[in-house]
């Protein structure tokens, strides 16, 4: 493995000349071939009280073999608990096997846990519901297989059925197409096809045939069977009126590529029981959704792939939290590339960053803009720099929530192209021409990078690569990145952050603890160290403490409610109330692919009477939604608190 670029030795500056070889070493130390000599000094600086005021300290979490999974998705539950979701992890075999995967972690016991995993929700969408519960939809009902290994020519068979009068008719998996030209296929899975519909109008009868969709593949391998054009197919073992009134239609039978296909499972994973509960079924097939919950507790789910791997064409969904049941949301028809980064506004109008992951059209739904769902209204957002440059793009919405601006943070070219940013813009989404500005370049250009909202009102920024998925970047075999920095709404600068000794990029995760601290995880990389030989998927977990937790005594709170009602006012008692300067409410994050619609930090109006705070949460549910929050005091110092959980009704 080449080296990594030596930090700037003003990052490390401390005073004095002693300090100077010493952090002069520490550049050098973070190479990956050390001398015992240059690995103890480094050790030792990094290990300084004044260091770690200055900049944090990473260290790594210690997992028993039993529990290193995949970790493909994160969240912090508000048992406190992060819940660590592999599903099949990105690998064929455990799909195959069925072997599903979830860990929970507790940050407070140090102590692992398994939890059954019903179905692979690998690349499934979440967000969290009003009562804490956290909603998971979707997932992988297929892998994808490359073109090179794709030995039989296959497609979507479109199975009609022309007769209203015999009722829905099943075939099996197994059921055989036959082409004009005498080439057969059989269905992957089972289909059941509904009858047609007949409309009578006076003496005129309308009939519309009944259709479902299912894979079929060659019986044969190679490419004979392959077909490029609009065909009809007969169904074996159909006579009569039968084999007219049903049958196959495909556009095309290929060996092309076959992309991933989505499931339409969804859940409930309930923080209490610490289970996956069954809820209804998403309406479509999703693999690579986003899901955002709405103002009024439901959820909205957009974009993913089918169950056949094509991406589903604005066709949107809603989840009513009440009745457990997804439906159909025709109204609110727009079409998104997979992973659209979202954001809930104080109005309840939705901000789409420009943001994404993954799969789509390279033009048509990557314009940022305010979503109005009353009306299905789309107001386009401009100023956004290098708007061509938004996949693998992370947004947040910047603390705090009331000032209603969302950062955007590096990013690449669609696909598994090699081009990269440091750019970051910021959204002001107040007034009536919402517009992006320039904000300061990240110090690499990165893609995949973690953005997690602090209670000191900055965004710790850490992990990420400059090439696709950690590969070949600017002569580098290897990208990860392992600076990390800290975005300082305030002043509008970065300011650095101790690095990571854990590369992180594609399929990885950060999440806010409630004692302050940062924990991060997974990463999927295209090769390994050497940048020659296929990648493992990183199974180290590090936790990262800022330097707020070595800058001497924190505030404690010593009583809070806990349910708190919108636009309401509690008390909380706490012995530190004469230094406390502010008060946050954090909701915690629910994390996958960059995307998360559930982060935000809410400031609280706050007076003081003795060692009792009275705290105000705004009115607008926009600002705060309905919710779980960890409610966090800070000192004037910015140091925070350890945080209570509370209920926002």
């Amino acid at each position: 493995m080449k080296p990594r670029p030596r930090p700037s030795l003003a990052r490390r500056m401390a005073s004095g000349t002693v300090a100077v070889v010493v952090l002069a070493v520490v550049a050098f130390a973070n190479r990956p071939v050390l001398a015992a000599g240059s690995e103890a000094l480094h050790n030792y600086s990094i290990n300084r009280q004044s260091y770690k005021e200055k900049f944090g300290h990473w260290a790594k979490l210690p997992v028993p073999s039993g529990f290193r999974v995949n970790a493909i998705h994160a969240a912090l539950l508000s048992t406190g608990k992060v819940l660590i979701v592999a599903g099949s992890g990105n690998n064929r075999e455990q799909f195959e096997a069925g072997t599903f995967r979830t860990v929970l972690y507790d940050p407070r016991t140090e102590k692992f846990s398994e939890v059954e995993t019903p179905t692979d929700v690998f690349c499934a969408g979440h967000s969290f519901l009003p009562n804490g519960n956290l909603l998971v939809a979707g997932g992988t009902k297929s892998y994808e297989v490359l073109e090179k290994d794709v030995k039989r020519a296959g497609g979507v068979m479109k199975v009609k059925n022309e007769s209203p009068d015999h009722g829905q008719r099943v075939f099996p998996k197994g059921t055989k197409f036959r082409s004009a030209t005498g080439h057969e296929y059989v269905s992957r899975t089972g289909v059941a096809v509904p009858a047609a519909r007949k409309v009578v109008h006076g003496p005129h009868v309308a009939v519309t045939a009944g259709e479902a969709e299912v894979w079929v593949d060659a019986v044969r391998p190679g490419d004979a069977a392959v077909v490029r054009q609009g065909a009809q197919y007969r169904i074996s073992g159909l006579t009569g009126p039968d084999a007219n009134n049903v049958y196959g239609v495909a556009d095309k039978i290929t060996r092309e590529k076959q992309e991933y296909g989505g499931d339409k499972t969804s859940y409930e994973f309930d923080p209490r029981t610490e289970r996956y509960h069954k809820t209804g079924d998403l309406k479509e097939h999703r693999w690579y959704p986003t899901l955002v919950t709405l103002t009024d507790g439901d959820v909205l789910a957009v974009s993913g792939l089918d169950e056949f791997g094509r991406i589903i064409p604005g066709r949107n969904e809603v989840y009513d939290s009440r009745k457990r049941t997804w439906s159909a949301a025709p109204r609110l028809q727009r079409y998104f590339p997979t992973y659209p980064s979202l954001h809930v506004m104080a109005d309840g109008r939705l901000f789409y960053s420009g943001a994404n992951s993954g799969y789509g059209s390279d033009k048509e739904g990557r314009t940022p803009g305010i979503w109005d769902l009353d009306g299905n209204r789309f107001q386009p957002v401009p100023g956004l720099r290098q708007p061509e440059l938004n996949e693998t793009a992370t947004s947040v919405l910047l603390p705090p929530a009331q000032n209603q601006q969302v950062m955007i943070f590096g990013g690449g070219g669609v696909g598994d192209s090699p081009v990269s940013t440091a750019r970051t813009d910021i959204a002001d989404l107040r007034g009536r021409k919402p517009a992006y500005r320039p904000g300061p370049d990240l110090p690499e250009p990165a893609r995949y990078l973690s953005t997690v909202v602090l209670p000191d009102d900055t965004v710790f920024t850490s992990g990420g690569s400059s090439g696709y998925r950690g590969g070949p970047y600017r002569g580098k075999k290897r990208s990860d990145l392992f600076n990390a920095q800290f975005y300082v709404p305030s002043t509008n600068t970065f300011r650095t952050a101790a690095e990571s000794t854990v590369g992180r990029n594609y399929h990885s995760e950060a999440i806010l603890l409630p004692d302050g601290r940062v924990i991060t995880m997974g990463s999927d990389p295209l090769y390994d160290r050497t940048g020659e030989a296929p990648g493992t998927f990183e199974q180290r977990i590090e936790v990262y403490s800022p330097p707020y937790l070595f800058r001497g005594k924190r505030p404690a709170i010593t009583h809070a409610p806990g349910e708190i009602t919108r636009g309401g006012v509690f008390a909380v008692s706490t012995p530190d109330a004469a230094r406390v300067a502010s008060a946050r409410l954090i909701r915690p994050s629910s994390v996958t692919h960059a995307t998360d619609t559930d982060q935000r930090s809410v400031s609280l109006g706050l007076s003081r009477a003795g060692d009792r705070l009275d705290l105000r949460v705004p009115k607008q549910a926009g600002v705060a939604p309905s919710g779980w929050y960890m409610l966090f005091l800070l000192d004037d110092r910015g140091r925070p608190s350890v945080a209570r959980w509370v209920r926002l009704r």
